[in-house]
């Protein structure tokens, strides 16, 4: 085995193409790094309700990062670290949700809530992440400056027209190291890919982190490597340099696998 012993993958922008289907170039980088003794794993803004179907479809059992953090998983069966959001600061973020008109969801252990289904009993929920979209930039400013002034809060973006709260602390590179330590490795062992800011923080702290080539800005500014777009199976391309150590892509093969992007259709759309 090389030096990385583990992949980190971002699912929306990076490992999912904008049908949100799994290329077959992805799948069988995968395969081949798992063959090859190395971890791959979600690393994704989705709570596990929405990314279990693709985790079925690869037929992973290695850890997941969900909720951009608040949540770590052992394996898709079993947990190994939850982050609530207090109920209180839920309830003040859909107020200023409602008052802003925008659209609005939130994570929760028991679903996903959004504008067309929220809940009538807040208390009794528990809550992981909560997000708000908009195009009206000035609305989505003000809303964040809001938020930042609070300091409780980790706010990070999935898209440039979104904002994701998680309780402060929590992101996908604390996650990260939660997994990082129960398997017995270090961040620097790691590699990390991702297009958002809420990838920012597992980006940085990676020992290889990798910017999607339709990352934000930013992403890309902070980011060790940029490979190419979603579109061009840039998993598949960082796989195959820097885990298996070739420069062309895995030659692809359909034994015994699934045809790419069924699990899309089950999964649910996050806003």
């Amino acid at each position: 085995m090389g030096k990385y012993k583990l992949v980190a993958l971002d699912m929306d922008g990076t490992l999912l193409n904008e049908e949100k289907h799994i290329s077959a170039e992805n799948r069988e980088a995968i395969f081949a790094a798992l063959n090859a003794g190395v971890t791959v794993m979600m690393s994704t803004g989705r709570g596990v309700q929405s990314a279990s179907p693709y985790v079925r479809e690869l037929g992973l059992q290695t850890p997941i990062v969900a909720v951009n953090g608040s949540e770590v998983w052992k394996n898709p069966d079993e947990l190994l670290h939850r982050e609530l959001m207090p109920v209180a600061t839920i309830k003040e973020l859909h107020r200023i949700a409602v008052e802003n008109d925008t659209w609005y969801w939130a994570y929760a252990v028991e679903g996903i809530f959004n504008k067309d289904g929220w809940t009538d009993a807040p208390d009794d929920i528990h809550w992981l992440k909560f997000g708000y979209y908009t195009e009206d930039e000035e609305k989505l400013a003000a809303i964040r400056r809001t938020v930042d002034s609070w300091g409780t809060l980790e706010i990070t973006n999935s898209h440039p027209c979104n904002i994701e709260l998680n309780p402060l602390g929590v992101s996908k590179a604390s996650g990260l190291r939660r997994v990082c330590d129960m398997l017995g490795i270090t961040m620097d062992e790691v590699i990390a890919m991702g297009d958002s800011f809420n990838d920012l923080a597992m980006i940085k702290e990676a020992g290889l982190g990798v910017a999607m080539g339709n990352a934000q800005d930013g992403v890309k500014a902070a980011a060790d490597v940029v490979t190419v777009t979603n579109e061009e199976h840039g998993v598949a391309k960082i796989i195959s340099e820097y885990v298996l150590q070739r420069s062309d892509l895995p030659e692809i093969g359909t034994a015994g696998r699934h045809a790419a992007g069924t699990a899309a259709a089950q999964a649910p759309k996050e806003y």
